[in-house]
């Protein structure tokens, strides 16, 4: 019989309920009849036993032992005989890193998904922090006192950012200041709205009151207004109108990244995969891509992959959208988050894994998002992954990574004109949120906000990179410096995607080195 790929080995004994040893799989995948090799070590393993150690099979072998490939990782099980396994295609050519801006489009590596390798990983050499993570932290009850105490703290915070910029005088004050004064304000935008000679009134609210803002249409930075949502922090500076019942508009200020950020960088060569949307329980998941991209993780090619950052829908739900459940694989949501873990086992055992959730988990809507619940927990509790909140910032050998499932890249994109975010270019929409330092400033639109004793969703820090979801489209680029990824998903077109004119980007993986945060796009479908 040939030999089989220890990758193969891996799932067989998966499907048993095992776990393997490198050098257990090895030693199977290189027996003369592997499958029965495989079929006498689980006869002959006690009954509590849940991994097949080397000295299992080298009893059952009585020491006779083919010509032996390294194999997969330790824990890299993968589900039931549910996908079958496709090669793919050999690496055409890689992904040009040097530009600023990138789209799926432009020549992704396609990748094969099998191969034979031992990944050798120190995993002394690793460090993963988080931070801004509401999980367990949770006190919003809906009261009235709640929601100023969130709205407060967001203008607190991001107002700080932004009073060295300018001569800031609260709304009252300004009101008691005589005509043709200069003025400074930071406030939160409370309305925008057109006069009819086609100039722009910005409300600007701070903790003292109301104060209105006209911006000119002849002025370059009319159109920023057309960059304005609800609820975000601004400062302007301006000149008092002579009846001091309007400010005059020369300069707008966003909290904005500095132009002379400076990331910081891994210090080895070190690479983490950063996907999303994976979408088990629907008809349209794909499978069979999936065990590619896991596949590929056992290969050399991907030796330095330590890093899985999944940026939440692990699942597609239930009830989340109309009719969703004609296009259910998987009808129990339970069982959805069952399938999820054993495709999680496919992943190699060494690999650090760092998971959110996103609007079609089993979660509560309204963000901040705490993690999944200790019942979830407990499914997908392969490889031990780390389940964080949405959002958060994982800090990965010093790189600080902000994950957020992207909820609000659908009201950014639905409020900006097209030139300035699409659905296309996704990444353009995130650099909107990281100017203004916050990934979701606009409330009582189509996002559900949760209010907390602080703002969770403030960008307080600057990260190194941006990593989103949701949109289903694939882009990515840089932003001052900040590296902003949105990270496509693994669920082709459904029904209700045609419905909404959504193509999606499927079966990608960006893969960051952390050491120079150069990307590229491996394509597995």
């Amino acid at each position: 019989m040939p030999q089989e790929a220890p990758a193969r080995v891996v799932r067989e004994l998966a499907s048993r309920g095992y776990n393997a040893e490198r050098e257990a799989v090895t030693l199977l995948s290189s027996a003369d009849d592997s499958a029965a090799a495989i079929e006498r070590v689980v006869d002959e393993l006690p009954a509590d036993a849940f991994k097949v150690t080397r000295a299992d099979v080298e009893a059952v072998l009585d020491g006779e032992r083919g010509t032996s490939r390294p194999g997969g990782g330790s824990d890299a099980n993968a589900p039931p005989p549910h996908p079958s396994v496709s090669s793919g295609t050999n690496a055409s050519n890689e992904v040009d890193t040097t530009s600023n801006d990138r789209n799926p489009n432009r020549s992704p590596v396609e990748t094969k998904g099998s191969g034979s390798f031992e990944r050798t990983v120190d995993e002394a050499l690793r460090s993963v922090e988080i931070a801004g993570d509401v999980t367990g932290h949770s006190t919003g009850t809906g009261a009235y006192d709640d929601f100023v105490k969130v709205f407060r703290d967001r203008y607190d915070r991001l107002g700080s950012k932004l009073r060295g910029r300018v001569n800031h005088r609260p709304t009252d004050s300004i009101e008691d200041m005589v005509g043709g004064s200069d003025v400074g304000l930071v406030g939160m935008v409370n309305d925008v709205r057109s006069t009819k000679n086609g100039h722009w009134i910005v409300e600007l609210e701070d903790t003292n009151g109301v104060f209105p803002c006209l911006v000119t249409k002849d002025r370059d930075l009319a159109d920023s207004v057309d960059e304005l949502l609800f609820d975000e922090v601004i400062a302007i500076e301006g000149t008092l109108s002579d009846d001091a019942g309007i400010v005059f508009v020369d300069e707008l200020y966003f909290p904005d990244v500095p132009r002379t950020y400076k990331p910081s960088t891994a210090d080895r060569h070190v690479q983490a995969a950063l996907v999303s949307d994976v979408h088990v329980g629907s008809q349209e998941f794909m499978a069979e891509a999936w065990t590619q991209f896991t596949e590929w993780l056992h290969t050399a090619e991907a030796e330095h992959v330590e890093y899985l950052l999944i940026a939440g829908d692990m699942v597609e739900g239930v009830g989340v959208y109309p009719n969703q459940d004609e296009e259910l694989d998987v009808i129990d949501l339970y069982e959805q988050y069952e399938r999820f873990s054993e495709y999680l086992k496919q992943v190699p055992g060494d690999m650090e894994i760092i998971m959110i959730p996103g609007n079609h988990d089993a979660v509560r809507l309204a963000e901040p998002q705490p993690g999944f619940d200790e019942d979830l927990r407990e499914i997908m509790s392969a490889h031990d992954p780390r389940i964080v909140g949405n959002p958060s910032t994982v800090t990965v050998e010093g790189v600080s990574v902000l994950m957020y499932h992207g909820k609000s890249l659908d009201e950014v994109i639905a409020e900006f004109p097209e030139e300035k975010a699409s659905y296309d270019e996704p990444h353009k929409a995130m650099y909107h949120l990281l100017k203004k330092r916050h990934v979701a400033p606009q409330y009582g639109g189509h996002m559900r906000l949760a209010p907390e004793e602080q703002d969770y969703l403030v960008i307080d820090d600057v990260p190194d990179v941006f990593h989103t979801g949701h949109v289903h489209k694939l882009g990515y680029g840089k932003y001052h410096n900040v590296l902003a990824i949105n990270s496509g998903c693994w669920q082709e077109q459904t029904d209700f995607q045609k419905s909404v004119n959504i193509d999606p980007d499927s079966g990608y993986a960006p893969i960051v080195d952390l050491d120079t945060l150069d990307v590229t796009i491996r394509k597995f479908s």
